[in-house]
């Protein structure tokens, strides 16, 4: 699933086509999505200019006025820019169209991802209201995960991915940030030290600001609005290296899984600590 460094990494590569630009045509090809693509989408949209391309969490927010259409890119989708021209191919479910003859084309081979519309502010949208800060703004910091984790018995590596305590850390960038903090993925989140939320929150922020530098993470099918791949698996420390030894230490990566994911980690440099 496309995580905050990837949905980062689409938005600042389509913003500077679609924001100022105007829309004159909306096509659905297949609108049964998560939630059904509305047919009145095209109604709402044509003839509109776009003010702005932002995003908040995992969600794509592309403003038209008073109105916002929201993209989530589910678990394999793409939001990518072609011509016009270019005929759409199988899960190509969504044109947006341009005046410069530019198309913001949806492609979702599982139809997990979604595009609704919705009217401006967002704060109390069902998809919106129980969100937690953005990991990379000032909201969110050591003191924010210290307070938050007290009295909570789910192991860390669950209470990260909990998008009510903090939006888009995903499950890739929540291995390399317990990594690189030293903190076992199984340790009682209530039990963290201040001075290990502090470590945490910093490498929370160092590792998603590295990977929306190289453009995030390609492990299957990611690519951005221009259809190129991520490089940030280049860089990775744990995830998807089990049996392999540590680039620190030298002890092989382990593998469990908690709260039914895949979970990575060193025993020699993430011990649990009692």
């Amino acid at each position: 699933m496309p995580e905050l460094p990837e949905v980062e990494t689409v938005r600042a590569g389509l913003c500077d086509l679609v924001v100022g630009n105007r829309i004159v045509d909306v096509r659905i090809y297949e609108s049964r999505l998560r939630y059904p693509v509305s047919m009145e989408l095209p109604e709402i949209m044509n003839g509109k200019t776009v003010i702005s391309f932002t995003r908040r969490a995992k969600y794509l927010l592309m403003s038209i006025g008073s109105y916002q259409i929201i993209f989530h890119l589910g678990m394999s989708g793409s939001l990518r820019w072609v011509t016009d021209e270019q005929p759409p191919e199988k899960h190509d479910h969504v044109d947006i169209v341009f005046s410069d003859q530019g198309c913001l084309r949806f492609h979702d081979p599982r139809r997990f991802g979604l595009i609704v519309g919705a009217e401006s502010p967002l704060d109390n949208h069902p998809l919106f209201v129980h969100l937690g800060p953005e990991p990379l703004s000032e909201a969110f910091d050591s003191q924010w995960l210290f307070d938050k984790s007290r009295g909570r018995r789910v192991a860390i590596k669950s209470f990260l991915m909990d998008n009510r305590i903090v939006v888009g850390v995903g499950n890739i960038y929540a291995n390399e940030s317990l990594f690189l903090s030293g903190i076992a993925p199984k340790q009682t989140a209530g039990e963290l030290t201040f001075e290990q939320c502090e470590a945490l929150a910093a490498k929370i922020k160092e590792v998603l600001t590295e990977a929306i530098k190289a453009g995030g993470t390609t492990l299957q099918d990611f690519v951005n609005g221009q259809g190129q791949p991520g490089y940030f698996q280049q860089k990775l420390y744990v995830y998807g290296r089990d049996d392999e030894p540590c680039l620190v230490c030298g002890t092989m990566i382990e593998r469990c899984r908690i709260g039914q994911r895949s979970t990575f980690y060193c025993p020699e440099c993430q011990k649990v600590k009692t």
